[in-house]
Protein backbone atom coordinates (compact mmCIF):
# COMPACT_ATOMS: atom_id res chain seq x y z
CA UNK A 1 0.00 0.00 0.00
CA UNK A 2 1.52 3.54 -1.24
CA UNK A 3 0.23 6.20 1.86
CA UNK A 4 -0.19 9.05 -0.61
CA UNK A 5 -2.50 11.45 1.61
CA UNK A 6 -2.94 12.34 5.24
CA UNK A 7 -5.36 10.08 5.84
CA UNK A 8 -3.55 7.10 4.33
CA UNK A 9 -0.89 8.69 7.01
CA UNK A 10 -2.96 8.61 9.54
CA UNK A 11 -3.96 4.81 9.28
CA UNK A 12 -0.43 3.89 9.07
CA UNK A 13 0.63 5.59 12.21
CA UNK A 14 -2.49 4.02 14.20
CA UNK A 15 -0.96 0.84 12.88
CA UNK A 16 2.47 1.37 13.99
CA UNK A 17 1.18 3.07 17.46
CA UNK A 18 -1.64 0.03 18.01
CA UNK A 19 1.44 -2.20 16.99
CA UNK A 20 4.04 -1.24 18.98
CA UNK A 21 5.47 -2.33 22.58
CA UNK A 22 6.83 1.09 23.62
CA UNK A 23 6.17 4.62 23.01
CA UNK A 24 7.28 5.75 19.50
CA UNK A 25 8.43 9.48 19.23
CA UNK A 26 7.66 11.23 16.32
CA UNK A 27 11.25 10.84 14.90
CA UNK A 28 10.64 7.42 14.79
CA UNK A 29 7.32 7.72 13.10
CA UNK A 30 8.68 9.60 10.64
CA UNK A 31 10.35 6.86 9.74
CA UNK A 32 7.48 5.06 8.45
CA UNK A 33 6.80 7.19 5.14
CA UNK A 34 8.57 7.21 1.80
CA UNK A 35 8.55 10.89 1.86
CA UNK A 36 8.81 12.60 5.42
CA UNK A 37 5.80 14.29 6.24
CA UNK A 38 7.47 16.46 8.94
CA UNK A 39 6.52 16.64 12.73
CA UNK A 40 4.22 19.35 12.39
CA UNK A 41 2.22 17.12 10.03
CA UNK A 42 2.62 14.48 12.11
CA UNK A 43 1.49 15.99 15.22
CA UNK A 44 -1.41 17.42 13.36
CA UNK A 45 -2.48 14.06 12.31
CA UNK A 46 -1.38 12.24 15.97
CA UNK A 47 -3.84 15.02 17.92
CA UNK A 48 -6.30 13.96 15.02
CA UNK A 49 -6.10 9.62 16.21
CA UNK A 50 -6.25 11.47 20.03
CA UNK A 51 -9.62 12.65 18.90
CA UNK A 52 -10.63 9.93 16.83
CA UNK A 53 -10.84 7.51 19.58
CA UNK A 54 -11.91 9.80 22.34
CA UNK A 55 -15.08 7.80 24.11
CA UNK A 56 -13.75 4.21 23.46
CA UNK A 57 -12.02 1.94 25.46
CA UNK A 58 -8.43 2.90 24.69
CA UNK A 59 -7.08 6.41 24.62
CA UNK A 60 -3.80 7.90 22.70
CA UNK A 61 -1.46 9.52 24.71
CA UNK A 62 1.64 11.30 24.75
CA UNK A 63 4.44 10.15 27.49
CA UNK A 64 7.77 11.36 27.61
CA UNK A 65 9.25 8.37 25.67
CA UNK A 66 6.87 9.36 22.87
CA UNK A 67 3.34 8.31 22.00
CA UNK A 68 1.39 4.86 22.57
CA UNK A 69 -2.17 3.50 22.73
CA UNK A 70 -2.99 2.59 26.17
CA UNK A 71 -6.56 1.01 27.81
CA UNK A 72 -8.22 3.85 29.70
CA UNK A 73 -7.69 3.49 33.23
CA UNK A 74 -11.75 2.96 34.49
CA UNK A 75 -11.76 0.33 32.12
CA UNK A 76 -8.65 -2.01 33.76
CA UNK A 77 -10.74 -3.69 36.46
CA UNK A 78 -12.66 -5.80 33.78
CA UNK A 79 -9.08 -6.03 31.87
CA UNK A 80 -7.42 -7.10 35.19
CA UNK A 81 -10.00 -10.43 35.44
CA UNK A 82 -8.05 -12.21 32.63
CA UNK A 83 -4.56 -12.03 34.05
CA UNK A 84 -3.10 -15.15 34.89
CA UNK A 85 -0.06 -13.55 36.82
CA UNK A 86 -0.78 -10.61 39.50
CA UNK A 87 1.08 -7.27 39.45
CA UNK A 88 3.83 -7.47 41.16
CA UNK A 89 3.19 -6.05 44.94
CA UNK A 90 5.93 -3.43 46.08
CA UNK A 91 6.28 -3.35 49.79
CA UNK A 92 5.81 0.33 52.00
CA UNK A 93 9.88 0.47 51.58
CA UNK A 94 9.80 0.25 48.14
CA UNK A 95 7.34 2.72 47.45
CA UNK A 96 8.59 5.23 49.46
CA UNK A 97 11.88 5.08 48.75
CA UNK A 98 10.28 5.78 44.63
CA UNK A 99 8.61 9.10 46.11
CA UNK A 100 11.56 10.54 47.60
CA UNK A 101 14.00 9.65 44.64
CA UNK A 102 10.81 11.02 42.16
CA UNK A 103 10.26 14.07 44.12
CA UNK A 104 13.55 15.11 45.27
CA UNK A 105 16.15 13.62 42.10
CA UNK A 106 18.93 13.07 42.49
CA UNK A 107 19.37 11.69 46.00
CA UNK A 108 21.98 9.70 47.33
CA UNK A 109 21.21 6.41 49.69
CA UNK A 110 21.97 8.49 52.60
CA UNK A 111 19.32 11.12 51.54
CA UNK A 112 16.73 8.89 51.39
CA UNK A 113 17.82 7.10 54.93
CA UNK A 114 17.57 10.84 56.31
CA UNK A 115 14.12 11.40 54.95
CA UNK A 116 12.80 7.83 55.48
CA UNK A 117 14.01 7.68 59.40
CA UNK A 118 15.69 3.98 58.49
CA UNK A 119 18.32 2.35 56.77
CA UNK A 120 17.74 1.37 53.09
CA UNK A 121 18.10 -2.00 52.10
CA UNK A 122 20.79 -2.88 48.80
CA UNK A 123 17.10 -5.06 48.12
CA UNK A 124 15.25 -1.84 48.21
CA UNK A 125 17.42 -0.09 45.32
CA UNK A 126 17.81 -3.12 43.75
CA UNK A 127 14.09 -3.68 43.59
CA UNK A 128 13.98 -0.56 41.56
CA UNK A 129 16.71 -0.80 39.61
CA UNK A 130 15.41 -4.10 38.06
CA UNK A 131 11.79 -2.60 37.13
CA UNK A 132 14.28 0.17 35.14
CA UNK A 133 12.17 3.24 37.11
CA UNK A 134 15.67 4.29 38.58
CA UNK A 135 18.90 4.64 37.40
CA UNK A 136 22.19 6.10 39.04
CA UNK A 137 22.69 9.69 37.30
CA UNK A 138 26.23 10.53 39.12
CA UNK A 139 28.00 10.52 42.20
CA UNK A 140 27.60 13.08 45.16
CA UNK A 141 31.31 15.23 45.06
CA UNK A 142 31.93 14.36 48.45
CA UNK A 143 34.00 11.59 50.35
CA UNK A 144 32.74 8.08 49.29
CA UNK A 145 31.62 9.86 46.62
CA UNK A 146 27.91 8.00 46.87
CA UNK A 147 25.39 7.59 43.92
CA UNK A 148 22.69 9.93 42.95
CA UNK A 149 19.80 8.23 42.18
CA UNK A 150 16.88 9.35 39.52
CA UNK A 151 14.06 8.33 38.06
CA UNK A 152 14.20 7.04 34.42
CA UNK A 153 12.64 7.38 31.19
CA UNK A 154 10.69 4.32 31.79
CA UNK A 155 9.45 5.33 34.86
CA UNK A 156 7.51 8.40 33.33
CA UNK A 157 6.05 6.48 30.61
CA UNK A 158 4.35 3.40 32.95
CA UNK A 159 3.43 5.89 35.01
CA UNK A 160 1.50 7.48 31.72
CA UNK A 161 3.77 10.45 32.81
CA UNK A 162 5.37 13.45 30.03
CA UNK A 163 7.75 14.91 32.75
CA UNK A 164 7.87 15.18 36.44
CA UNK A 165 6.00 18.02 36.45
CA UNK A 166 2.94 16.07 36.13
CA UNK A 167 3.39 14.00 39.17
CA UNK A 168 0.31 14.72 41.88
CA UNK A 169 1.08 16.57 44.78
CA UNK A 170 2.63 14.96 47.71
CA UNK A 171 -0.39 14.89 49.77
CA UNK A 172 -2.19 12.55 47.33
CA UNK A 173 0.97 10.06 47.66
CA UNK A 174 0.46 10.39 51.80
CA UNK A 175 -2.89 9.24 50.95
CA UNK A 176 -2.35 6.53 48.70
CA UNK A 177 0.58 5.18 50.84
CA UNK A 178 -1.73 5.11 54.13
CA UNK A 179 -4.04 3.21 51.75
CA UNK A 180 -1.28 0.39 50.51
CA UNK A 181 -0.12 -0.31 53.74
CA UNK A 182 -2.58 0.84 56.54
CA UNK A 183 -0.99 -1.15 59.53
CA UNK A 184 1.84 0.92 59.97
CA UNK A 185 4.60 1.54 62.73
CA UNK A 186 5.80 5.05 63.17
CA UNK A 187 9.37 6.08 61.79
CA UNK A 188 10.84 6.14 64.69
CA UNK A 189 10.05 2.84 65.79
CA UNK A 190 10.41 0.87 62.92
CA UNK A 191 13.85 -1.36 62.50
CA UNK A 192 16.32 -0.95 59.62
CA UNK A 193 14.11 -3.08 56.65
CA UNK A 194 16.13 -6.16 55.57
CA UNK A 195 15.92 -7.11 51.69
CA UNK A 196 12.35 -6.49 49.99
Amino acid sequence: MQAANPEDWKRVLETALLGAQTPLPIGTLRLLFDQDPGPDTVRRLLDELRTDWQGRGVELMQVAGGWRFRTRPEFQPYLDRLKQERAPKYSRAVLETLAIIAYRQPVTRGDIEEIRGVSVSQGVIRALESRGWIDVVGHRDVPGRPALFATTRRFLDEMGLRSLTELPPLTEIERIMDLVDLPHTPPAERPAEQAE
